[in-house]
């Protein structure tokens, strides 16, 4: 509420002291309106506008989180990539046993099974931007190769691309920031160029011939041919053998440059392997 009050004396001041807790003020002039403002209604209107300017500030730092939000999961950090390879040979000789694609039946070789981002603490991101969906059409030139070197094995039989979707969205996605879909399959193919799994082990007298092996001689072969430590993962076969199933390798941010793991996958394996055939 304000108050008006007709002013009839030279010196405000001592009127003005009547209408305490008011402004405190003085007008040298005479027969003039003034209005008087209680302290306790600036005090609120001063408080509502610290209201108005500490919802404003909310609101924008608001907006500025949710957007900071949509870059991590769109396009998250990581830390290293493991590059799985996996033994076709072991993927049937299981109960659930396994489906050739629809282009027939793979080599006998390491297949591609993915190019998983990971944090050092063990950790992984996945399924990172919906908004970037598998897309073929994108990696035309490529399909070739992965077909030889990325074969699915999953029942019922397919042609691949339900595998290669699968790899994209879970994994591929939460490497953006660094490679884009192209990039990402370009990469895992090159990786697979340039180690070839299968003629290490042969080379130091390991083959899939249904023989067993130790742990330690296949762990060994690899790091001594690459320079780097694997992780070996097995599974079982249909008669309860442990064998040799998948292997593990880190690579940098880049996708292009093997390294030491920062830290490996849970997981133990027999200390005798088999390596069965294809």
């Amino acid at each position: 509420m304000y108050i008006q009050a007709l002013i009839v004396t030279d010196t405000l001041s001592v009127h003005i002291h009547q209408f305490s807790p008011y402004i405190k003020t003085t007008y040298q002039h005479h027969h003039h309106h003034i209005t008087i403002t209680p302290l306790k209604l600036i005090h609120r209107e001063r408080e509502r506008e610290r209201e108005m300017e500490l919802k404003s500030s909310t609101i924008f730092k608001l907006l500025i989180v949710l957007q900071c939000l949509s870059v991590v999961c769109f396009a998250q950090d990581f830390d290293f990539f493991y590059f799985v390879q996996q033994w076709p040979g072991s993927y049937c000789d299981t109960k659930q046993s396994c489906c050739y694609p629809t282009t027939g039946k793979p080599a006998a070789d390491f297949g591609i099974h993915g190019l998983w981002p990971n944090y050092n603490d063990g950790s992984y991101p996945s399924n990172c931007d919906p908004n970037s969906p598998y897309d073929q059409s994108a990696i035309s030139d490529l399909i070739s190769r992965m077909q030889d070197s990325w074969p699915t094995l999953a029942c019922p039989s397919g042609d691949g691309s339900t595998f290669w979707s699968h790899e994209w969205v879970k994994h591929g996605t939460c490497s953006e920031s660094v490679l884009d879909q192209h990039s990402y399959f370009k990469s895992a193919l090159n990786l697979k160029s340039n180690i070839d799994l299968l003629q290490i082990l042969q080379s130091a007298g390991i083959n899939p011939d249904g023989g067993s092996y130790s742990l330690s001689s296949i762990k060994g072969a690899i790091k001594n041919a690459i320079g780097y430590t694997p992780f070996i993962e097995c599974n079982v076969d249909s008669s309860g053998n442990s064998q040799l199933y998948q292997v593990y390798i880190c690579v940098d941010t880049s996708g292009s440059n093997f390294i030491e793991c920062p830290v490996l996958p849970r997981g133990k394996c027999a200390s005798n392997l088999e390596f069965p055939s294809f």
